[in-house]
């Protein structure tokens, strides 16, 4: 799978390429100033990131004109993690970064943000038309009662209110959280109860898929269970009347009123975003305004390069960290493109004839969109302009070699393919996107700055050109600095620091290649990661197991070696209950309805028996490898399992497929 250190790479970046990006003019700059190498190219900049880490995160915070309001009193207070304390003392607000560029008079009234829909109609909002919103929506959360640490709930799709909302609470210092809103109303409750919001913006419906999707009842569910809210921000997406009790976005926006930017301590929350873990509710990811805005100049800035000549799209919902990410691109000063609708829709076209509208130049995708456009056959670069777009992006799962060579040949063949990997847990990548490195088929091209990235095998031993655990022994800014409702930390311990302690195990297989580049191989345990949207099978098993027919259930999601991903449902029926077609659409259509259109299962198919551990636990992760093709010998231990017979089903299975 990987390529050879000596095999030709698919691109490499030209010398004036090299000279231009903004992580060679950081290097040069921080050697003259903070002792970085002024040689060995990314490679020596890379480690002396990891091996000074305090040094390198003070020359980020001051390559980026980090506005400290109060002083830090060091850059790293503590080490330890989980627990590590970045620039204490500090006072800043990530909202102040973000509409910087507001203030600079020659670029006040260009675009800071381009939406598009499914009508490929384009509107934009200026630098200072979005500061001006802010600043009306941010006083108007104030005159609600908001204050710092309260948390803002949203329940919209990608558009132009939703990054309002979102700077407008930050401005505030409140905690902002989000769910897209195909997302059903059991779904969002599961993540929204447990942080308690006291505003709530909302839609009343999407379109998606050439269609529109009412959410008024849902809404209304979402009200009556969340008791804690003061307030209802009603967005006529599609044109209704603000419900009895809710207050009209219009209203609340209307003020030509400057933002005030609450200063609040570095580690102060930003939002929280959920991931799922195998068991229990979502996870409550809580990330701070200090540490999230530093980690994204690095990665925006650094990373991917961009800057205020920039046009930024990825395609996301604002359920899925790369939401966040996406819009971060605000703190350089890069137009953001927010394309709210299908991927799909009216054609697999949809998302270069975005690109191509709006002038993309760094086009964010998901490696399953790429294998479905190589698969339908299509040829992006003759039938669109893409001579604006600079670097392709991927994620949410691996890019296989195919993709690698069907965006060379098909987009361009002088292209930057960045396929990138990290997760909602530090909204961020652990690996991926460097500008001034070869791109090698198949491969990530680089651990990212600051990140001392590892692959581990079970004792902890490093490893090179072979597959381990992905490990980060060393502190990132963006890391939780708590979850909500954890009051022990043990939730968070156990999440990440189990296996090896002190430092962050992330749940995925990975292999350094000798010539420094990243592959990463899927999961390593069974959380569910379907086009970069990750979900519990807790959730999954929680809605399946009410319907009658179920005795009980088992979700497995599978990366495959083209790209796609087989997420099978097993289900062991009651007695009398038949598996036909009206059970197994009723299924998917329980998980469509009270879950995510993603997470509906490729397949439901019957079988004898859940497997358990002796403690009675589903055992996911073994089932899982058996799928794959592990011999049942090496994915189980025989002696922990309730029943061992019922795993001779899975196996036969295996062999089917393989």
């Amino acid at each position: 799978m990987t390529a050879a250190a000596n095999e030709a790479p698919l691109w490499q970046p030209g010398p004036d390429r090299i000279a231009a990006a903004a992580v060679t003019r950081f290097q040069s700059w921080a050697a003259e100033r903070y002792g970085a190498p002024s040689d060995g190219g990314y490679p020596a900049l890379h480690r002396w990131s990891v091996d000074e880490l305090d040094t390198f995160w003070q020359a980020v915070a001051d390559w980026f004109d980090v506005r400290f309001s109060t002083p830090y009193e060091s850059v790293l207070g503590n080490r330890t993690m989980p627990g590590a304390q970045w620039f204490p003392g500090a006072t800043l607000n990530y909202a102040e970064h973000a509409l910087r560029t507001a203030e600079d008079p020659l670029r006040a009234d260009a675009p800071a943000l381009l939406h598009v829909d499914e009508t490929h109609t384009q509107a934009a909002v200026s630098w200072s038309e979005l500061r001006r919103r802010v600043g009306s929506l941010a006083a108007e959360l104030r005159a609600l009662g908001v204050t710092p640490g309260d948390r803002v709930s949203a329940y919209v799709p990608n558009i132009p209110q939703a990054v309002v909302a979102f700077l407008a609470t930050a401005a505030v210092g409140g905690v902002w959280t989000s769910c897209a809103p195909d997302f059903g109303a059991r779904s969002v409750l599961d993540r929204f109860q447990q942080v308690e919001p006291v505003v709530l913006f909302t839609v009343d419906g999407y379109r998606y898929g050439g269609k529109e999707h009412d959410r008024t009842d849902t809404v209304a569910e979402l009200r009556r269970e969340l008791p804690t809210l003061r307030a209802v921000v009603h967005i006529p997406l599609l044109g209704t009347e603000a419900p009895e009790g809710a207050l009209e976005w219009s209203a609340l926006t209307a003020a030509d009123t400057a933002p005030v930017f609450e200063q609040v301590p570095f580690d102060h929350p930003l939002w929280v975003l959920y991931s799922s873990g195998t068991t229990g509710l979502p996870k409550a990811i809580v990330q701070s305004q200090g540490g999230i805005l530093l980690e994204h100049f690095k990665q925006v800035g650094l990373h991917c390069d961009l800057g205020p000549d920039d046009r930024f799209f990825w395609y996301t919902s604002t359920g899925w960290m790369m939401w966040n990410f996406l819009v971060s691109g605000l703190l350089t000063g890069t137009t953001l493109v927010l394309y709210d609708g299908s991927p799909g829709y009216p054609d697999v076209s949809a998302q270069w004839r975005v690109a191509e509208q709006t002038g993309t130049t760094l086009f964010g995708t998901s490696a399953a969109y790429v294998m479905a456009c190589r698969k339908a056959g299509i040829h992006p670069g003759r039938d669109f302009d893409l001579s604006r777009v600079q670097c392709v992006a991927t994620t949410g799962s691996p890019l296989p070699p195919d993709g690698f060579r069907w965006l060379h040949d098909e987009v361009a063949d002088d292209l930057w393919i960045a396929s990138v990997s990290g997760g909602t847990d530090v909204c961020s990548c652990f690996a991926g996107a460097v500008p001034t490195l070869p791109v090698h088929i198949g491969e990530l091209q680089a651990p990212c700055l600051g990140t001392d990235l590892r692959s581990w095998d079970p004792a902890g031993k490093a490893l090179v050109g072979e597959v381990g655990e992905l490990v980060v022994t060393a502190p990132m800014p963006s890391m939780p600095i708590r979850f909500w409702n954890d009051p022990d930390g043990s939730r968070y311990h156990d999440s990440y620091f189990d296996m090896y302690p002190g430092v962050w195990r992330h749940g995925d297989w990975i292999t350094l290649t000798e010539h420094g580049s990243v592959v990463i191989h899927g999961r390593s345990d069974s959380t569910l990661n379907r086009q970069g949207v990750r979900m519990g099978s807790a959730d999954i098993y929680e809605a399946v197991e009410r319907l009658p027919e179920i005795r009980e259930s088992l979700v497995i999601g599978i990366e495959e070696p083209d790209g796609g991903y087989w997420m099978p449902l097993f289900v062991h029926l009651a007695d009398g209950a038949a598996l036909d077609d009206d059970l197994r659409e009723s299924i998917k259509r329980t998980i469509r309805e009270n879950l995510s259109p993603r997470h509906v299962p490729d397949e439901v198919i019957e079988v004898p028996g859940i497997p358990h551990t002796l403690t009675g636990k589903r055992i996911e992760v073994p089932v899982k490898r058996l799928l794959q093709g592990t011999a049942l010998a090496k994915a189980v231990n025989p002696g922990s399992i309730d029943n061992l017979e019922l795993l001779h089903f899975y196996e036969d299975l295996a062999r089917k497929r393989l």
